[in-house]
């Protein structure tokens, strides 16, 4: 199990591998390896054995989640069977409606926790038999929970993709279902919070490229308090599919002295914006910004708007289009550097 643990194997055969491993310390009739989800409460099946299309379909609905907490299987202790209720298990929706119905007569369940407390999955042993489980497979399932834990967790690869990311400061996962969660590792920062104007931005970089990134002023649309870039790096493919990829916020890159008002002007360049578009998004004339494209231009030392914008993107120095204090709306889409 150790070696399957920690094989490059993508999660889904790894975890697989995990069941087919444990079979020989636990014996099961049938088993369900599952992650944590954290912002649903629910699971995300990873692998099983045995078990038909209604109870894989039962186990990762909002019936089966609410079961384990009011049991206390989803917590941090040792493994939990039928025989341990203090009640008729067909109390619970879980047994009534699904387990007893598809044969199954016992089980042994336990929560994966790393040694931190961070809850990454579940997995679940059933048997056709109703004998109360023995305490030896009891004593072993305990023991192998850490190399479940292990070959499941997909925070080790989440961390390996932000390091890409020099001196990035703060991280969180961004999910396909529009929601965020901790990346474990990094702290977070507000700017990352779950409905924030940067992961609205950073969600419309997000699937175009494996890599791309921003600037985003601090303090108000002005910066105020400066720079700092925000970087959004697609999951790699040994992740749930639920989970997007990260985003990540680090120091600003050398600003080649432009203004904020220039950086403005320039990441609506890199939209491919006209002058008179730039002049409606910005409310200003378009007199101004001719003057403020001269600025640009001269100091990123380009000749055309073409090549300024290439050279922004290299840079890193692109900020996308921020909501007007008048209301108006910003034209123009997201680039990716």
């Amino acid at each position: 199990m150790a070696s399957v643990a920690a094989s490059s194997a993508p999660l889904p055969r790894r975890a697989r591998a995990l069941l087919d491993a444990l079979r020989s310390a636990v014996p099961f009739d049938a088993a369900w390896l599952a992650l944590s989800d954290s912002v649903s409460g629910t699971y995300v099946p990873l692998a099983s054995v045995g078990l038909g299309q209604h109870v894989l379909h039962f186990l990762r609905g909002p019936a089966f989640a609410g079961d384990l907490a009011t049991t206390g299987a989803d917590r941090d202790r040792p493994p939990m069977s039928r025989s341990d209720l203090p009640y008729p298990a067909e109390r619970l929706a879980t047994w009534s409606d699904c387990l007893l119905p598809a044969g199954i007569q016992e089980s042994l369940t336990i929560a994966l926790f790393t040694p931190s407390g961070r809850r990454v999955g579940l997995v679940a042993l059933f048997s056709k038999s109703s004998c109360a489980p023995a305490r030896t497979p009891r004593r072993r399932l305990m023991a192998l929970a850490h190399l479940l834990t292990l070959g499941i967790d997909t925070t080790p690869c989440l961390l390996a993709t932000a390091r890409l990311v020099r001196g990035a400061t703060a991280g969180r996962v961004l999910r396909t279902d529009g929601g965020t969660e901790p990346l474990p590792g990094l702290r977070d920062d507000p700017l990352l919070a779950p409905g924030s104007a940067v992961v609205a931005a950073a969600r419309g970089l997000g699937g175009e490229l494996p890599y791309s990134s921003f600037l985003w002023p601090l303090g108000d649309r002005y910066a105020a308090d400066g720079h700092v870039r925000v970087t959004v790096v697609t999951a790699p493919t040994d992740v749930p599919a639920h989970l997007a990829g990260v985003a990540l916020v680090s120091p600003a890159p050398h600003l080649r002295d432009l203004t904020p008002r220039e950086l403005e002007v320039l990441g609506l360049l890199v939209d491919g914006c006209s002058n008179h578009e730039i002049a409606r998004t910005l409310v200003v004339a378009p007199r101004t910004v001719a003057a403020h494209v001269e600025h640009v231009l001269v100091k990123l030392d380009a000749t055309t708007r073409t090549l300024a914008a290439v050279r922004a993107e290299r840079a890193g120095l692109y900020v996308p289009s921020l909501p007007q204090p008048s209301g108006q709306h910003a034209v123009g889409g997201h680039r990716a550097p």
